[in-house]
């Protein structure tokens, strides 16, 4: 099963350091829980505006930080399973109650906390990258005159951008398994069926046969999704699923979401529960140009922006540019809409081995949408991870 090891917590550590470098910081600072987990690869298990938390990262030194005691356990399991890239004596806790003996600083004392542990590091003249200069951060640079806080989200953002070998083989790894489910939804598709019902169906084969495939690792199941018939009109539902059922002769968009081991792919695709009509099929087979365009413009050196251009183009030509309603796609990583987010508008060239979701999609009013979503990687060929055939022809159910 492929795990991030080592290697990948270097690569990112260089990354880190030559960011530091270049922007003429001693250490970064994270306290976003998605910023934490990638320096970090502990799977943050805490809301950061109840429970705050931080993790600094300095240019010279092991990375320490501060977070809740109800990661405590949480804490010491994954390091027992050698995923954890802290050392547990380098994590300060604060009390998640008030404690009678072996107390502990309370939530009120975290800006203290974080000071403490920057003064006690030799930080506290220092400059510090940060991704958010607000909240117990902000509070805890007023304790320390002499430290300045530099706003870095757009640089540390960046950092995420291409992946290591080892994260491109887990997400690889979590495709396939989408590529499955996809398998099982074109096998219980019919007339009827509650779409909820339908889609916890399929959440529960995949942890089944995720818990044959990955045995011991991290597998959360994001979302198994329908909507069908005129619903699938709207990409993010018409808020009425409660009790929908399937007819005869719906076009169905269903988005299958796994996280395996902190990183998402997404893996979507149109189906119809019986024959489609002339006019699904013209705009189905419309999406699919548009999802090949897309996949087919993920190359090294060209624009990020071409991939949606590319999409965009077909759309058009068919006539069918009043039916978008969204960009072609994402970066895909830690999360499920991962950086950059703004594919459209996003001029700079296409580094080797990002990776990103192709998902134009058309949404007719009264008839339905029609997109399919598969997530590739970047390169001077684009490798698909998502192999969900696309034809008409597997795409419908008699």
């Amino acid at each position: 099963m492929p795990t991030l090891s080592d290697a990948t917590r270097q690569y990112r550590r260089t990354l880190m350091n030559d960011l530091m470098d270049r922007t003429r910081v001693d250490p970064l600072v994270f306290t976003a829980a998605d910023f934490f987990q990638w320096a970090t690869n502990f799977h943050v298990d805490v809301q950061t505006w109840e429970r705050p938390i931080a993790v600094c990262v300095p240019r010279n030194g092991e990375p320490f930080a501060v977070m809740n005691e109800l990661s405590t356990h949480h804490l010491m399991m994954a390091r027992e399973r050698h995923h954890l890239w802290l050392d547990l004596a380098r994590v300060t806790l604060y009390a998640e109650h008030p404690r009678v003996t072996q107390r502990q600083p309370l939530l009120a004392e975290v800006p203290a906390l974080i000071a403490d542990t920057l003064r006690a590091a030799g930080l506290a003249a220092s400059r510090i990258g940060v991704d958010a200069a607000g909240g117990p951060l902000a509070r805890a640079g007023a304790m320390l005159p002499d430290v300045k806080f530099v706003p870095m989200l757009a640089d540390m953002r960046g950092l995420r951008w291409v992946k290591h070998d080892e994260e491109i083989a887990i997400m690889r790894a979590a495709a396939e398994l989408a590529d499955w489910v996809q398998d099982r939804y074109r096998e219980n598709i019919r007339p009827g069926r509650l779409v909820q019902e339908l889609d916890y169906s399929m959440a529960a084969l995949m942890v089944t046969e995720g818990a044959k495939r990955f045995p011991g690792e991290n597998l959360e199941v994001m979302r198994c999704w329908t909507l069908s018939g005129p619903a699938s009109a709207s990409p993010h539902g018409d808020g009425a699923s409660c009790g929908a059922r399937i007819s005869e002769g719906d076009g169905m968009v269903n988005i299958v979401i796994p996280r395996l081991n902190g990183l998402v792919i997404e893996n979507e695709r149109t189906w119809f529960c019986g024959k489609p009509s002339s006019e699904q099929a013209r705009f189905y087979e419309v999406a699919r140009a548009a999802n090949e365009a897309a996949v087919g413009a993920a190359i090294t050196g060209k624009p990020v922006s071409g991939i949606d251009a590319a999409a965009q183009a077909v759309i058009e030509k068919a006539g069918c540019g009043e039916y978008i309603r969204h960009r072609t796609g994402h970066g895909m990583g830690i999360i499920g809409h991962e950086y950059p987010d703004d594919m459209a508008f996003n001029h700079r060239p296409l580094l080797a081995n990002e990776v990103y979701s192709a998902e134009p999609g058309i949404y007719v009013y009264g008839l339905g949408g029609f997109r399919l979503d598969d997530s590739v990687v970047t390169g001077d060929t684009p490798v698909m991870l998502t192999n969900t055939p696309r034809t008409l022809a597997h795409a419908t159910i008699d």
